[in-house]
């Protein structure tokens, strides 16, 4: 019986994964928005954050860069979301010990079926939903270490591991300090939390003096509504992305309302058999990441101005301006007290053949309430193939001189036919080998979200020279090798003298002569060099205490018999 009882949660996990995903596991990559798998993404000086722009991809990139060394970029990325998945349903189970099974599978449905989960895949966020996974398991391990007073190995590899962007990291950082800090455990926690999120953390520095952060960006990236439900309700409901391309039709209507109000009466009803049975700390962590997400993602739709000013003002600020991504430490709370809901309703009916009915039905109820998030959100999520001129670009590249590589046109997203045209950030900076300076504005709603990378600043004035001579002349100046222009892409892309490369349907690829090479400052190196070695050393000490306390206990069982 112990078995089956084990077996159940992994299977409805899994099912519920492979039904989101869909054709999402098919072969290819799927390119959407933010999110950008390439068959091998370079290990060079930007994914590591020493590149001229602001360092969003770390420490992510440099995961893909070394893991798909070892696995294709398609398989990897089928494995990372899957994974996610996967894990964020088995590590809520953990946040319910003692509860019946049919409510724990209730809590994790709501956990991996939600508007979150949904509008952060297909806007891209990959590296958050891997915090969100991990984010359970987190708490899990947090509150171990508080009642054993002994550091679980497992965590110096998921509070790493949750922080693989900015804004993931923030919230593992919230939740870890949040379930374990206490007494002599404060310096500790607190000194776990900061070397998990040290890459971005020194790289973003090593910018700070060049990177301008837009205000603008604070009312863009706002908290907003989620179809029908205005922000506040939206983000009880997990909902409430700036981005309106990416809501499911079905929160357009009455199913968004229906949805709101039954995970409302779901948690009113297990709220207080929660409470009670839950130790005090515990109980009082979840609601402070509750409460944390929550204020910071109204905040943002409150208080826009005061969070514009901040993000202008205060170095990383800028990591609250997107207020929906933050509903992240909201998720494990609303789950949770869904399940015990579950439990409570289930305990009132006696008769085991209606509890079972009511049981499968609680079960599925969040599916059937966000009904086109199954197949890949009703097929958004489709695979493609990337042209050939891409693999050709690289080659050619890869075969000249030095520099870095100029994108054109100067615009941040592209749609091409070939991604069955749905937008998707600019691939040909994942897919060179070199450094890539790309345009980092966002237009949203006719508004312009300025960048903030000073070198695209210069490339852009250097491309306004009179003469397709003069322009090269300026931009190998700066230590721009290369020029791309992407010919399916909308925009304007000025003629740029140099050595043709490569002359196909999809790209064009430029040569200049006479190149500066940009180099990286060596304070830079060797910050960033010390940043990634304490990240990377959590792994290494988990792998050390983990096989020093197996020898102990074989050592302990020994003496024992």
């Amino acid at each position: 019986m112990s078995d089956w009882r084990g077996w159940v949660p992994r299977a409805w996990s899994l099912a519920l994964a492979l039904l989101l995903l869909g054709p999402e596991l098919a072969p290819g990559y799927v390119l959407s928005y933010d999110m950008v798998w390439v068959p091998d993404l370079a290990v060079r000086p930007d994914v590591w954050g020493v590149g001229s722009g602001l360092p969003r991809a770390v420490p992510s990139d440099a995961v893909v860069a070394l893991l798909d060394e070892v696995v294709p970029g398609a398989w990897l990325q089928e494995l990372v979301l899957l994974g996610a998945l996967v894990a964020g349903g088995l590590g809520v189970r953990r946040l319910l010990p003692g509860v019946p099974l049919p409510a724990q599978l209730v809590a994790m449905t709501v956990y991996q079926w939600n508007p979150y989960v949904a509008e952060r895949l297909l806007i891209g966020h990959w590296p958050v939903l891997v915090g969100y996974g991990v984010l359970p398991w987190v708490l899990v391990a947090g509150r171990r270490w508080r009642e054993t007073g002994v550091v679980p190995a497992s965590l110096l590899v998921l509070a790493p591991l949750g922080c693989l962007s900015a804004s993931a990291g923030l919230a593992t950082a919230v939740a870890l300090v949040a379930v374990a800090v206490g007494g002599r455990r404060t310096a500790p926690v607190v000194l776990l939390a900061l070397v998990a999120n040290l890459p971005w953390l020194v790289t973003g520095a090593l910018h700070a003096a060049d990177a301008r952060t837009d205000g603008t960006g604070a009312d863009v990236f706002a908290l907003g509504p989620d179809g029908v439900l205005p922000p506040p309700l939206a983000a009880l409901a997990l909902g409430g992305t700036w981005n309106a391309e990416v809501v499911l039709p079905s929160r357009d209507g009455a199913l968004a309302w229906l949805g709101l109000l039954l995970l409302v009466a779901l948690a009113a009803a297990g709220a207080r058999g929660w409470l009670a049975r839950t130790e005090r700390r515990d109980a009082v962590a979840l609601l402070v990441c509750w409460t944390v997400g929550l204020v910071l993602a109204l905040a943002t739709w409150v208080v826009p101005g005061v969070v514009a000013w901040l993000a202008e003002h205060v170095p990383g600020a800028g990591l609250v301006r997107d207020g929906s991504r933050l509903l992240v430490l909201c998720a494990p709370l609303v789950a949770v007290l869904a399940g015990s809901g579950a439990a409570a309703l289930l305990r009132r009916v006696p008769d085991p053949t209606p509890r079972l009915v009511l049981a499968g039905a609680l079960a599925v109820l969040p599916v059937t309430l966000l009904p086109d998030a199954a197949l890949g959100l009703s097929g958004r999520l489709e695979p493609t193939t990337y042209p050939a001129s891409y693999a050709a670009a690289r080659d050619a590249v890869d075969a000249a001189g030095p520099g870095d590589v100029l994108a054109l046109p100067l615009s941040s997203y592209r749609q091409p036919s070939w991604n069955h045209d749905r937008k998707v950030l600019d691939p040909l900076g994942r897919h060179l080998t070199r450094d890539v300076v790309a345009s980092d504005e966002l237009v949203v709603s006719d508004r312009t979200v300025a960048g903030e990378d000073p070198r695209v600043r210069r490339a852009a004035a250097a491309l306004a020279a009179a003469s397709p001579g003069e322009r090269a002349e300026r931009l190998a100046a700066m230590g721009v090798g290369f020029v791309v222009v992407d010919r399916l892409a909308p925009g304007e892309a000025p003629d740029v003298a140099g050595r043709v490369l490569l002359d196909s349907e999809e790209l064009l690829v430029v040569a200049l002569a006479d190149v500066v090479e940009r180099s990286v400052p060596t304070s830079w190196v060797v910050a960033a060099g010390a940043a990634w070695g304490l990240w990377g050393a959590c792994a290494v000490l988990a792998g050390g205490l983990a096989l020093h306390r197996r020898a102990l206990r074989t050592r302990r069982d020994r003496t024992a018999t």
